[in-house]
């Protein structure tokens, strides 16, 4: 029941000579109950074709997510752990940006009128707009920094537990920049999902050999770890904000993947510059699985932008943890990786706490005030009243005392029936 037709007026009725008071009672309360703000599905009707439209496009977009992180996981492993190649993981990665903003370029020429002079004045209008791009890629950069000295002052074990607390930060982070609400059913489904990741991982911590480390600092290494997850969380929530709400610059995801990866490939060579290129030197150890690597990489960067733009931030952490269980079956098929009884009921943990976040459909119940009050007739007995109430026995005045105290014509006023939480003195 909307607010609007919560307060009722007394229906019109022929004139009578009884007096007609007013006697104020206790307000009456009762649950409104509201569509979930965070959740934009629940926000359209689900008979709208384009609604219908957006979610399947939004579900296909987090499949294929999915899958090209479990394809990419597996891909690598069998990269790096059977064949043995040495390349450098950041020439992948550059290699990825690059094609990545040529892919981009394309799709913007594309959807631009006019002739190449046109088009490369807009991307050099890109180019020199990126600011908010290019500090993504420093935080970005950052994280790499922060992983590689988490990663050598604690133990693989407190960096797999901590690394889960991303799922975390990213829902705190959209409830502070984006405003989002969620609700109980969704944070439960979040925080078995990190159990759930937690379990299915337990072969990789639950060792003696992953709690052990070279003389390491652990309290330097937790505070990077813990560092990089909140700018995990951070940088996720401020790339949907930008898509979404910037509207000081209206650009469209291809030019935000543009920038993105233009800010990017400065970044990844410095860190090529760093390490000299790797064991086998510049463009070292590079094989056709290399050039797929890097292909998915940028196919990765590509779906994630869409992923934020048709959902959000958390879905598209949700469709990442969920392809840690599908790169294990993977792994296991193909690799003859390791896949146990509690890794595969950990995975049924973690696919119910996804579909638990993504399907919740709970109202958000509010408290609203209404405001009631006594309509009594002292002289009319219990069957007039109730005539009257009908509309069909004697009335009084041309006037009709509405609920909020006013008068008005009688003909002027339209039907409603009383709040059933009225109460009369007879």
């Amino acid at each position: 029941m909307s607010d609007s037709t919560a307060a009722s007026t007394t229906s019109s009725s022929p004139p009578t000579t009884s007096a007609t008071t007013t006697k104020p009672t206790t307000t009456p309360t009762r649950l409104i109950e509201q569509e979930p703000q965070n959740n934009d599905d629940n926000m359209a009707s689900a008979s709208n074709p384009k609604s219908n439209n957006l979610r399947i496009i939004k579900l296909g977009v987090l499949c294929i997510l999915c899958l090209q992180n479990s394809i990419f996981t597996v891909l690598r492993r069998y990269s790096q752990g059977v064949l043995k190649e040495t390349y450098s993981k950041y020439e992948v990665l550059l290699f990825g940006e690059i094609i990545k903003m040529l892919y981009s370029a394309h799709v913007i020429s594309k959807q631009m009128p006019g002739n190449r002079q046109t088009l490369e004045s807009h991307l050099k209008m890109l180019a020199m707009t990126s600011r908010k791009m290019f500090a993504l890629s420093l935080i970005y950069g950052l994280m790499n920094i922060l992983s590689y000295v988490a990663l050598r002052n604690v133990s693989a074990g407190i960096f797999t537990i901590c690394a889960q607390l991303k799922i975390l930060t990213t829902a705190c982070f959209s409830t502070l920049l984006l405003q989002r609400r969620y609700s109980w059913t969704q944070w439960r489904a979040l925080f078995m999902l990190i159990i759930g990741v937690l379990i299915f991982s337990e072969p990789v911590w639950n060792q003696s050999s992953a709690w052990e480390t070279d003389g390491g600092n652990v309290l330097l290494g937790s505070a990077a770890v813990l560092t990089e997850v909140t700018l995990s969380g951070f940088a996720s929530i401020y790339f949907e904000k930008v898509i979404k709400t910037d509207t000081t610059q209206r650009l469209n995801i291809w030019e935000r993947n543009f920038q993105l990866a233009l800010g990017s490939i400065p970044v990844y060579m410095a860190f090529i510059l760093h390490e000299g290129g790797g064991s086998a030197g510049y463009l070292g150890g590079w094989s056709m699985v290399t050039f797929v690597l890097g292909i998915l990489g940028a196919a990765g960067g590509l779906l994630v932008a869409l992923s934020i733009k048709y959902g959000d931030s958390i879905l598209k952490t949700l469709a990442t943890t969920g392809a840690i269980v599908l790169s294990s079956w993977l792994d296991h098929w193909m690799l003859k990786g390791p896949l146990t009884m509690n890794m595969m009921l950990a995975g049924c943990v973690v696919i119910t706490s996804i579909c638990d976040y993504s399907f919740d459909a709970t109202p958000l119940q509010n408290v609203v005030p209404i405001p009631a009050v006594v309509k009594s007739d002292s002289n009319l007995s219990m069957e007039q009243q109730q005539q009257k109430d009908n509309g069909i026995g004697p009335g009084g005045d041309e006037e009709n005392v509405v609920e909020s105290g006013e008068k008005v014509e009688g003909d002027n006023v339209e039907k409603q029936r009383l709040l059933p939480t009225s109460t009369r003195d007879d």
